[in-house]
């Protein structure tokens, strides 16, 4: 791996200034609170020159790491040939591309038939549109929605999300929420239950616009659905007339191991949500995945200025091109997923109890409470190494680095890892003593 260039710090090395003038939201900051200057890979530097190994990838936004060169060199093709930075959603040789590449390697090989709406550039904003289509399309208001299920922080959006935290309390409405697959362990099939409860005149769910699911439940807790079960809800929203919706945000762009979280399990989503790795780059893009006969948009119904993220449309098409062209990307992404399950399976015998949970390179470890993960990421970071948590106690520790780390500096992490989780635990144990 080759070290990353320093840049020269362009002011004080404090932090007075984002406590002085940054909003009380920031969030990531806290747990690692440093100043990052460059990054490159799965590595990132700060202003003092130290190097973190980066398990975080902007929560998933890198799944092809920081600065990746091809995307890089494409970008600045680019901008030195003036090429357009933003279109709206004006015609684009740059958003030609991107769309003919998506079509030839991603859609046609699944035979998907689904058209593609840009929204604005957040995940979130994609949701909305999927449920504002959702609602148009079959006139009915309700959406059925999962326990632990995250899907942003936009009014509507945030109606369909489960934490609490998020919700604030806040009025809202036209969500059913049901259990997510294992919820009540493997004693009860909560599709089932599902079906119970639509099929009963007297359940008190309304006919449903759409179902609206994570097949991995990112921020939720890394809780996985099996094939089977979401095959069931597929069959659900088909029997009552509602909309599939699978949000991919976090899930999709390989991070399962497939370009989406759902291939392979035997179902065609009416609509799909995709954003954060979809530029490749860490440039803001999001999408809805529209089947033509939901396509009821009239022009400009759904829009948003920065829906033409051009930018983002020239590293896409770059990432598809270098990483998807092939087959062999995905054999790649099974090899390290391989490799961190094995970590976290010996990582898990320090913690009694601790469960292993995801799937692809989206997988992590439940310790049963959020302050020994909370401790764990804080001594991680310490020694160079960058994790967060998930869950609904913040009690899942989540690897997330980018798919193509090389495998020396992912065993490296994942020892860095172990490290930090054997002496929190100890620390906890002595502390209890």
């Amino acid at each position: 791996m080759n070290p990353i260039p320093a840049i020269a710090p362009t002011g004080p090395q404090d932090r007075a200034v984002f406590a002085r003038r940054e909003s009380a939201v920031r969030g990531y900051c806290r747990r690692f609170d440093t100043v990052f200057t460059s990054a490159r890979g799965s590595l990132m530097r700060d202003e003092s020159g130290r190097e973190y190994i980066d398990f975080l990838a902007g929560c998933a936004a890198l799944n092809y790491g920081h600065n990746e060169p091809a995307m890089k060199e494409a970008l600045l093709r680019h901008i030195g040939a003036d090429g357009l930075a933003m279109g709206l959603d004006l015609h684009s040789a740059a958003k030609r591309d991107f769309l003919e590449r998506f079509e030839t390697l991603i859609l046609q090989p699944r035979g998907l038939p689904h058209r593609v709406q840009f929204t604005g550039p957040t995940g979130t904003n994609a949701v909305e549109a999927a449920l504002k289509l959702a609602r148009k399309v079959t006139g009915r208001h309700n959406v059925i929605a999962f326990t632990n299920g995250y899907h942003g922080v936009t009014m509507g959006a945030l109606a369909t999300t489960g934490n609490r935290y998020n919700r604030m309390g806040l009025p809202l409405s036209g969500v059913t929420r049901v259990p997510f697959d294992g919820y009540h362990g493997e004693g009860l099939d909560t599709s089932a239950l599902l079906a119970q409860l639509l099929e009963d005149p007297s359940g008190g769910v309304d006919a449903p616009a759409a179902i609206l699911l994570e097949t991995v439940q990112g921020e939720g807790g890394l809780n996985a659905a099996s094939a089977a079960w979401v095959q069931r809800i597929a069959l659900l929203a088909r029997q009552h007339g509602a909309l599939l919706i699978i949000d991919d945000v976090q899930a999709g762009c390989g991070r399962t191991g497939p370009f989406f979280s759902f291939d392979g399990m035997g179902v065609v989503p009416d609509l799909v949500v995709m954003s954060k790795s979809l530029s490749g780059f860490g440039l803001p893009m999001a999408l809805v995945l529209v089947h033509p006969d939901h396509d009821r948009w009239q022009p400009a119904e759904h829009n948003g200025t920065f829906r033409g993220n051009t930018h983002a449309f020239v590293t896409a098409a770059a990432a598809l091109d270098t990483y998807w062209r092939e087959p062999g990307f995905t054999d790649e992404i099974a090899r390290r997923a391989a490799l961190v399950h094995a970590h976290l399976e010996r990582i898990a015998r320090e913690v009694p109890g601790a469960r292993l949970k995801g799937r692809g390179m989206m997988q992590g470890l439940d310790v049963l409470g959020g302050d020994l993960a909370a401790r764990v990421c804080t001594l991680a970071f310490e020694r160079g190494l960058i994790i967060e948590t998930s869950g609904a106690h913040d009690q899942v520790l989540k690897v997330l680095a980018p798919l193509n780390t090389p495998l020396p500096l992912l065993e490296q992490g994942l020892a860095l890892l172990h490290g930090a989780v054997a002496d929190a635990v100890a620390g906890t144990l002595r502390r209890a003593a």
